[in-house]
């Protein structure tokens, strides 16, 4: 994949007091395509939390790449990377470049309908550091991405439709101070795979 095949026209800077979020909802080209083949490339597994003393499938199916020693863990999940493929190689590439940074982990989560979704959560985990940066792109299916600030209720929650071949970025205070989810749905939709890369700390137990 080449450079000329992403683009990034216009930019949707969101005004979040404590955040700094942008939205590109035309970021890469040919997503229809890239999107089966990112669902039938990506090695899919279904983790599990413990909840009530019972093991609970997560609603969505996920896998986690990146370099050798980028493990990661969240909500008693630990993931150990697979190895890049060619395809993610390229993307994670293209968002480095465009981004000017440096990423060294992906979490893939695939929303096979409207019956999976993301509880609300923040991406602070001690292995992304202070002020993490995320780049999150988005395949397939459009679906509502909501925010809402952890401490003052005043604040509206914000939603936003993250659409195929968008690029989604969080970074600054937006971790600490704000939570995001992908709901569950009434309306039967497709499937949206979404890739979120990251950088972790290296060697974590």
């Amino acid at each position: 994949m080449k450079q000329q095949d992403f683009f990034s026209s216009a930019v949707n800077n969101l005004a979040l007091p404590n955040a700094e979020v942008r939205y590109y909802p035309d970021f890469i080209e040919h997503e229809e395509a890239l999107f089966e083949q990112l669902v039938t490339e990506i090695c899919w597994q279904q983790d599990t939390l413990e909840m009530y003393g019972k093991p609970i499938p997560i609603p969505r199916l996920n896998a986690w790449y990146g370099d050798a020693g980028a493990d990661y863990s969240y909500s008693g999940i630990y993931l150990r990377p697979l190895v890049w493929t060619p395809l993610l190689s390229s993307l994670k590439a293209n968002v480095e470049s465009f981004l000017n940074s440096r990423f060294n982990s992906m979490l893939a989560n695939f929303y096979r309908d409207q019956n999976d979704s993301v509880a609300w959560h923040s991406d602070d985990e001690k292995e992304l550091g202070y002020q993490p940066l995320i780049a999150s792109l988005s395949f397939g299916q459009s679906r509502r991405f909501s925010l809402r600030h952890k401490s003052d209720p005043a604040l509206n929650t914000v939603h936003m439709e993250l659409e195929g071949g968008s690029l989604l970025v969080m970074a600054g205070e937006t971790q600490s101070h704000w939570q995001h989810q992908v709901a569950k749905l009434t309306a039967p939709c497709e499937g949206r795979v979404n890739l979120t890369f990251r950088h972790v700390s290296c060697g974590n137990p």
